[in-house]
């Protein structure tokens, strides 16, 4: 029997965005967009091996909680499925493709692949392959910030499946006791792998997981970037305030499968043909800016054009760069 798709989380008084919110979304959600797809492709051709994690439909959540946090200076960890995160937190396409293909101008010198990728230079932390380690990390890095007393906040993502992972209420529990700066991003698109979060969790609201540790949460349509936007900038101003972590369950959905080797025949066609026909974040936003007049169809594909052209620069050089040296083995071991 089909399922049908989860209900949206309410949308009453649904915040708007200014024009040039409108189009940066629209730019930083097409480029997900697009690099994955491109991903996708190269992964089929056999260019990118291991196991390849596509963000396709979920871009309107690592989009709108970037925009409202202190990008560079904010902390941000996920999980495996993290290309997006780092293109919207401006880390070069290139340097991630070339990381996705093994080459040596790969973000991590292409010795970590497409779960493993990380930028301290942009305070972003992984990309992670442990199932709810990023939770835990996320929450160090709070502590650190708290450490430091630097008004910067953690924002950790993690999704449904790893939701009922042990160390993540071990990490609420410290977060609140130390009262950390740390928002907990869940990206609950519907299946941990192959299996409904309803089959899964015995609370399926994960936005309540947080309630015995005394964690503010809620759910919010993480399809709209609109309603990601404002949810992540009152739950990031509430950390940075000094009132503790709070938990954002983003309600998203993949149109892929969980990783490339997922056929995805848990779930029917007609299933991803409403999301996409009637939630896609990025037509959502498209509709919008030329509703409201921000900028022309003729424009917008320009910007599809130009965004085209950055993904194919990224797969020539991700293709074309060298192989690291076999002595990269013995780098980067340890840490002094």
């Amino acid at each position: 029997m089909a399922r049908k798709p989860a209900a949206k989380a309410a949308q009453s008084n649904v915040p708007e965005l200014s024009k040039e919110q409108e189009l940066e979304a629209f730019r930083e959600m097409l480029l997900i967009r697009r690099f994955e797809e491109k991903a996708g492709q190269m992964y089929g051709m056999g260019l990118i091996g291991g196991f390849c994690h596509l963000y396709i439909g979920q871009e309107a959540v690592v989009t709108g909680v970037t925009m409202a946090s202190q990008k560079g200076k904010d902390a941000q960890i996920t999980g495996y499925r993290d290309h997006g995160h780092m293109l919207v937190m401006g880390l070069d396409p290139k340097g991630v493709m070339a990381e996705l293909t093994g080459r040596k101008g790969g973000l991590s010198k292409g010795k970590g692949g497409s779960m493993h990728m990380f930028s301290n230079e942009h305070r972003f932390y992984g990309g992670n392959g442990i199932v709810g380690a990023q939770a835990s990390l996320g929450t160090g890095l709070g502590f650190a910030a708290r450490y430091r007393e630097d008004g910067t906040v953690a924002i950790a993502y993690f999704g449904d499946g790893a939701a009922n992972q042990g160390q993540v209420y071990e990490s609420f529990n410290m977060a609140k006791l130390w009262n950390l700066p740390v928002v907990y991003i869940i990206e609950n698109n519907r299946y941990g792998m192959g299996t409904a979060v309803e089959r899964a969790s015995g609370q399926p609201n994960l936005s309540k997981r947080g309630i015995s540790f005394g964690i503010d949460g809620e759910q919010v349509d993480g399809m709209d970037v609109r309603m990601t936007y404002d949810a992540a900038r009152r739950a990031i101003e509430h950390a940075r305030s000094g009132k503790g972590p709070y938990i954002l369950e983003m309600l998203t959905y993949r149109y892929r499968g969980h990783s490339m080797s997922d056929p995805a025949k848990y779930r029917s066609k007609d299933e991803v043909a409403t999301m996409r026909a009637e939630h896609d974040p990025i037509e959502q936003v498209k509709a919008r800016i030329i509703e409201k007049g921000y900028a022309s169809e003729e424009s917008l594909k320009q910007v599809e054009t130009e965004i085209r052209a950055i993904v194919t620069e990224a797969a020539d050089f991700a293709t074309t760069d060298p192989e690291p040296d076999a002595t990269e083995l013995w780098t980067d071991v340890y840490a002094a």
